[in-house]
């Protein structure tokens, strides 16, 4: 299986900045991200994965205490993992950067140059950008359509493409005894004139070492699983059971036949949130440790902002009330069907909004294991091998320290199984992704 580990500041659970042992400041610090890039390739593991969007969201709700949170202050992920890059030899590193509000050639410039200075690490997460607050600091006042944002994010794609094949991989002959630098064959103008945008090229830095950067993109939508079906090589999954998760991996393997593509030309990695312990019980007592760090105010309103009804006029140990979710199941943004299963779910199991913060603090639409190594080993194998998930997206509720505990608990329980790699397969990340490589699109017609 593969495996990359999500950085999100002090980790997904909305009270990690408040444990004693976690500096507030982490969002902005170099040093504990590459103590995190460190443990992240002290496992093995594929990736480091940056999600990332160009706003502060949600401070115009009074109901959401934006200002009792973590996560509002964090580093431009390229400029980042340039750093990272430099001090690290084998770990991948997944930079996020939207299609709606920026320019091919820049980004095109931008990841190829941190593709070389990694020797070959670099890997894009294209978003499309549904927040409207990003949108506003982008001068428009709300996202454009599903249908229009990945209309652009196609384009894009094939432009930034184009130009990471502006010189062939041996264009550079660099002759000092005959003065010539480059074969002026093996370079190439772009001239893409599309819908969206007019861009000549070529870029101004050599075809990056992986040729083209492996894609990885998200969504449930029918946009967003055919696009991936189309261009992506990693799709990162959200799913909270098993049978929800097959259905979806059997949808998106089902576009990708359709799309003229083999079966593992995709992989889909499913978000993981493990609490590991070396007992259930200690498990268990990680994960109250940090609910007891949440303010109801801020658990109030991270139900809010995952398109639950507003509870905040309830006592705390109140039953979860029968409301009506009518006006939360079209929200745009994540998949409210998972909102709606966590409240059926909350009556049936008669919990109460305390029991709810709980639930939805553990992982509601993505996977939550809290328990054993071999608890958490024993859920992704089966995953695995039925048909979920070809590997996982670890998002640790706490930063540094359940990152180090999946490393050093759960890997080497998977690897006992014969789960995962012991050593690196190869030198890019391409290579350890066990992804082919992509000739450029003058050589191939040149083939031809």
């Amino acid at each position: 299986m593969r495996l990359g580990l999500s950085i999100a500041n002090q980790g997904y659970h909305y009270a990690a900045w408040r444990l004693p042992e976690s500096p507030a400041d982490n969002g902005l610090s170099l040093a504990h991200h590459l103590e995190c890039a460190q443990i992240a390739e002290a496992g093995k593991m594929d990736f480091l994965f940056f999600a990332d969007q160009a706003a502060v969201r949600n401070t115009d709700d009074p109901r959401i205490r934006r200002d009792m949170e973590q996560g509002h202050l964090k580093l431009e992920p390229t400029i980042l993992c340039s750093a990272l890059a430099a001090v690290t030899e084998h770990v991948g590193f997944v930079m996020t950067a939207s299609t709606s509000y920026l320019e091919p050639y820049s980004l095109a410039r931008r990841l190829a140059s941190i593709d070389h200075i990694s020797n070959g690490r670099a890997a894009w997460n294209l978003v499309t950008s549904t927040s409207v607050d990003e949108a506003k600091n982008f001068g428009r006042q709300g996202p454009e359509s599903s249908q229009k944002r990945h209309e652009r994010a196609a384009e894009f794609l094939d432009v930034m493409r184009g130009l990471w094949d502006s010189w062939d991989d041996d264009a550079f002959m660099r002759d000092k005894a005959s003065g010539q630098y480059f074969d002026r064959s093996k370079f190439h103008f772009l001239d893409h004139a599309g819908e969206n945008f007019k861009v000549r090229g070529p870029l101004d830095t050599a075809r990056p070492p992986q040729g083209w950067l492996p894609l990885v993109t998200a969504g449930t939508s029918p946009n967003s699983q055919d696009f991936a079906a189309e261009h992506a090589d990693l799709l990162y999954s959200a799913q909270p059971t098993l049978p929800l998760a097959q259905e979806y991996y059997a949808s998106v393997k089902k576009r990708l036949a359709a799309a003229g593509r083999a079966p593992d030309a995709l992989r889909v990695m499913t978000g993981m949130m493990p609490i590991v312990g070396r007992t259930e019980e200690e498990a268990k007592a990680k994960f109250q440790r940090a609910q007891d760090l949440l303010d109801p105010k801020v658990a109030h309103g991270m139900l809010i902002i995952n398109h639950f009804p507003d509870l905040s006029h309830l006592p705390l140990d109140a039953p979860v009330p029968d409301l009506s979710m009518t006006d939360h199941h079209n929200t745009p943004g994540r998949d409210a069907s998972f909102t709606l299963t966590m409240m059926e779910r909350a009556r049936r199991e008669k919990m109460t909004i305390r029991d709810l913060f709980a639930a939805v603090s553990a992982g509601f639409w993505h996977l939550g294991v809290i328990g054993t190594p071999q608890k958490v080993a024993d859920t992704m194998e089966q995953w695995f091998t039925e048909g979920a998930a070809d590997g996982f997206i670890i998002q640790p509720p706490w930063l540094p320290g359940s990152a180090r505990d999946f490393v050093e608990l759960v890997i080497p329980e998977l690897q006992r199984r014969g789960l995962f790699r012991t050593e690196y397969e190869g030198r890019t990340l391409r290579e350890n992704l066990g992804l082919p490589w992509v000739p450029s699109r003058y050589a191939t017609s040149t083939a031809a």
